[in-house]
């Protein structure tokens, strides 16, 4: 049962039926969907966010909004288009690896704004009434790395990790050259804080 490709399903099928099993598969189908369609629709405001921010490739293209959708119609036409290639280029393997590292990416952000808070949270310059954890910030600063590096732990440790963490290390050096390309290109796009001009 094990060498069957479909592990779940082919047990499924076989305790309770192949209508159990058809279940079973459309559940999957939609919650496949569901979630393809929440990743599109996250990636697509990202990169709205950084276009308006021109912090962006191409970010004047990237900041329009429809104006009766009121949607970011040519941010999300690119995830969708760089979703299809990725789909069409990539065996179901390699695909499965880039999920693998799609798992690592948000872990290792958090633990970036972690350190980044732990780093900066007894600067002085905190708005009154502003958002603060008081007598929990030092068991939050606690729990949250040692959450955050066991969550990092489960994806990378097993050995076929190595390709997921391949594809993050090396999105993390495109990212590095990207950073400092706008440095020398548009320093201005880096010289405010994104959204220091919005009124909370």
């Amino acid at each position: 049962m094990s060498a069957d490709g479909s592990p779940v399903a082919a047990i499924t099928r076989d305790r309770l039926g192949p209508a159990a099993e058809k279940g079973l598969l459309v559940a999957v189908s939609f919650a496949f969907f569901g979630a393809g369609v929440a990743v599109m629709v996250s990636c697509s405001r990202l990169v709205y966010a950084m276009s308006c921010d021109a912090r962006f490739p191409a970010h004047r293209v990237r900041q329009r909004v429809d104006p009766r959708t009121q949607t970011p119609v040519p941010a999300t036409l690119l995830i969708l288009a760089l979703g299809v290639v990725l789909m069409v280029a990539l065996p179901g393997a390699a695909l499965l690896e880039l999920i693998t590292a799609s798992t690592i990416l948000p872990a290792l952000i958090y633990g970036a704004i972690i350190v980044l808070y732990l780093a900066v949270r007894r600067r002085p310059g905190r708005r009154e009434g502003a958002f603060g954890l008081d007598r929990l910030e030092l068991p939050v600063a606690v729990c949250a790395p040692a959450r955050t590096m066991l969550a990092l732990f489960v994806p990378v440790s097993p050995r076929e990790a190595l390709v997921p963490v391949v594809v993050v290390a090396g999105l993390l050096l495109l990212g590095g050259l990207f950073f400092p390309g706008m440095l020398l290109s548009d320093r201005r796009s880096l010289d405010a804080e994104p959204g220091a001009d919005t009124d909370w």
